[in-house]
């Protein structure tokens, strides 16, 4: 099927690419000339495995192409997928519709056959009704275009296999039609049992914030238990393993740490907020005010126990930060609390260094003031502390033994609770983490675990996200 992708970020430029992998004839629009003449050149813009070698593939088979035009987009078929960003208005918790509704505007004044528009941004319930008002002002008179929801669940690190093996695919449609044209175009995934979910397009506007706002809401409770970890001198760890067992709460998203950051949790659960305000029903969603305080306050007890470990002063102290995108597996660092946690650090007088694997070159112009070390090695030399706030597999495989002898002071703490405490303190370390005690229990120590280990399938889905590289099992994935 011929089909257009209108924003090529993360979203749209994996959702092109994904859609022409399936077969059918994409073309890619973007505003902006240089994203669009790399990816033209089957280079992705931005950092997300598999995508460069689908872009390669398919731009080099003629399915994948790529214009700054809307004109060109409108006469190139029928069904017009939106991708655009929906970020948080300046001074507001609302959603910024401005770029959605530039598409329409400019796209709508070109078609001169009837067309399907397909947002997949996302964005406040009602957004739908509202652009088919919208269409229906700027369309010729008698053209039949219709506005359709088909929400996405990607997530950032595994972008490409949740958009070609996604676990459900939801759909908000006013038409039989359009429901037809959207199982033809998911053809392949429906018929390898994807759950298809057909419904108004209110519900599916709904579906993905309030996937979301759960999400984000289950991590900042078990960042709120780890708190009273601290408190009580338990460790949210094995509590935190202990209570996924239970089928009824299930043990994605019980990581404690950092938070969660990036372009789409923190914003999508205050557009919620925003939203459920404008219609009237502001209680409704006033827990999720408590459940972003809680996420930014993980980020202040970060530094605050960082200062603990040197005794109380972060002046002058060498410290060396691990990692700058939000999470693994992605070089975006908008609203990364690794950066964050990193500037707040230097605030208080620290020396700091910040490496990552893919993230530092968007890291430098958010925090210019900040030090970045591309060497991991480099990193490591003369650090006092160092401070762990990305999950990076390059981190978890870190040889405390090795590392030991790199640094001058071997105090870590890991802000993501993925590092093997056992070994680092093996290795001479000082090792902290939040929501987890200082020392090791006795019975830990004698080899004699108060829970007994995790393994299996259940070790393999422990994550906050779906951030780490062992998280292979798709019958556990979510996406954010």
């Amino acid at each position: 099927m011929k089909m257009t992708v209108i924003g090529t970020g993360y979203l749209g430029a994996v959702h092109a690419a994904c859609m022409a992998e399936l077969g059918h004839d994409v073309l890619g629009v973007d505003v902006d000339p240089d994203k669009i003449a790399a990816l033209a050149d089957g280079r992705a813009p931005f950092f997300e495995p598999g995508l460069p070698e689908l872009l390669e593939r398919n731009t080099g088979n003629g399915r994948l192409s790529f214009t700054t035009s809307l004109a060109e987009a409108a006469a190139h078929g029928s069904v017009h997928f939106i991708c655009v960003g929906t970020p948080q208005v300046t001074g507001s918790y609302a959603a910024d519709l401005r770029y959605v509704d530039a598409v329409v505007e400019g796209l709508v004044c070109h078609l001169t056959a009837p067309a399907l528009l397909v947002g997949k941004s996302t964005v406040p319930v009602g957004t739908t009704a509202r652009l088919t008002e919208l269409v229906n002002r700027l369309a010729p008179a008698g053209m039949p275009i219709e506005v359709a929801w088909n929400p996405e669940f990607l997530s950032e690190g595994y972008a490409v296999q949740d958009t070609l093996t996604p676990d459900r695919l939801v759909i908000g449609v006013t038409s039989a039609e359009a429901e037809t044209v959207l199982r033809e175009i998911y053809a392949q995934q429906i018929a390898a049992d994807t759950p298809f979910i057909c419904t108004d397009p209110a519900t599916a506007e709904l579906v993905k914030v309030t996937a979301n706002a759960f999400l984000a809401t289950k991590i900042s409770f078990i960042n709120a238990i780890s708190e009273v970890c601290d408190a009580a001198g338990a460790d949210v760890v094995p509590l935190g393993k202990a209570i996924g067992y239970d089928p009824r709460i299930g043990p994605l998203f019980l990581r404690a740490g950092v938070g969660f950051g990036g372009g789409c949790l923190p914003k999508d659960i205050r557009a919620f907020m925003a939203r459920a305000d404008e219609l009237g029903v502001p209680e409704a969603l006033t827990f999720l005010r408590q459940v972003d305080d809680i996420n930014i306050r993980a980020r202040q007890r970060t530094v605050e126990r960082a200062a603990e470990l040197l005794d109380g002063s972060l002046l002058g102290r060498r410290v060396t930060v691990l990692g700058a995108a939000f999470k693994p597996n992605s070089d975006d660092v908008r609203d990364s609390p690794a950066l964050e946690v990193a500037a707040a650090l230097q605030l208080r007088g620290a020396a700091v260094r910040v490496h990552d694997p893919q993230a530092v070159a968007n890291a430098r112009p958010v925090y210019p003031t900040l030090g970045y070390e591309e060497d991991l090695q480099t990193a490591l030399q003369r650090a006092e502390l160092l401070v762990q706030v990305t999950d990076w597999a390059d981190y978890r495989e870190l040889d405390p033994v090795k590392v030991r002898a790199l640094v001058d002071s071997p105090l870590v703490l890991d802000a993501r609770n993925t590092l093997d405490a056992a070994a680092w303190r093996a290795a001479g370390w000082t090792f902290a983490a939040l929501g987890r005690p200082d020392n090791e229990p006795e019975l830990v120590r004698r080899g004699r675990p108060v829970l007994p280990r995790v393994t299996g399938a259940l070790d393999s889905t422990w994550e906050e996200g779906l951030e780490p590289d062992d998280l292979k099992l798709p019958e556990h994935r979510e996406a954010v």
